[in-house]
């Protein structure tokens, strides 16, 4: 059985959405993430019997699941950095049997599902699929097997995450492909971006209908 592993985190003001705080303070940065969180659920509701929702922080559990309701299957983050937590994710869910493995993000609500399609037909013929993001990072990364390695010694948050790994890739001589680039929402313009591309395909609902009135405000930030 394949696995998607969808990485979130609490929305707690002042721990997600740093960079977007600064344009909009901390509570509606907090709410724009929730929002994408909820989007990228509902988005991804048909591959939610293969879905392990990966919260941080472990503490977060119950809260999270008063939040998401009782069809998602949690699991606490484990490890010190993102590579960390992306190495004992994946290589505990292929060796509980679940294979290929792909994990994504919480803040890439624009995936489709027939992104993680691809995803997972990939790894039919390739070791590794990466989702290239604009900001040097990557959105998405797929596994055939447990390949720690991969994530070791990677400049995490900064622009040289993408090449890094895929020049990672070559060291251990797997098979790479590679998604189509997209984005984090990270900067109100990703935000911007985001609430275009939606409303030129005529989607309305709840959560965009938030994010859209929560773009807006100009809230104090923290000093």
């Amino acid at each position: 059985m394949r696995r998607l592993l969808v990485f979130l985190k609490y929305p707690t003001p002042g721990q997600v959405k740093t960079r977007l705080a600064a344009s909009l303070g901390d509570d509606a940065a907090s709410g724009v993430y929730r929002a994408c969180v909820e989007l990228t659920l509902a988005r991804l509701r048909g591959f939610q019997k293969e879905a392990m929702l990966c919260v941080e922080p472990a503490d977060a559990l119950k809260r999270t699941r008063a939040w998401v309701g009782p069809e998602w299957l949690l699991s606490p983050q484990q490890g010190r950095t993102l590579g960390d937590r992306l190495a004992h994710a994946t290589a505990a869910a292929l060796a509980e049997g679940n294979g290929p493995v792909v994990a994504i993000g919480t803040d890439s609500p624009w995936l489709e599902p027939s992104d993680l399609e691809e995803a997972f037909g990939a790894l039919r013929q390739h070791d590794v699929v990466i989702g290239p993001s604009t900001d040097g990072g990557y959105y998405l990364v797929g596994l055939s097997r447990a390949m720690p390695a991969l994530f070791d010694d990677i400049p995490w948050s900064t622009p040289e995450v993408y090449t890094e790994t895929v020049a990672k890739a070559r060291v251990l001589g797997v098979r790479v492909h590679t998604l189509r680039e997209g984005y984090d929402i990270d900067q109100l313009a990703d935000v911007q971006r985001f609430l275009a591309e939606e409303s030129a395909r005529g989607r309305v609902s709840a959560p965009l209908m938030t994010i859209a009135a929560l773009s807006h405000r100009r809230e104090p930030c923290r000093s």
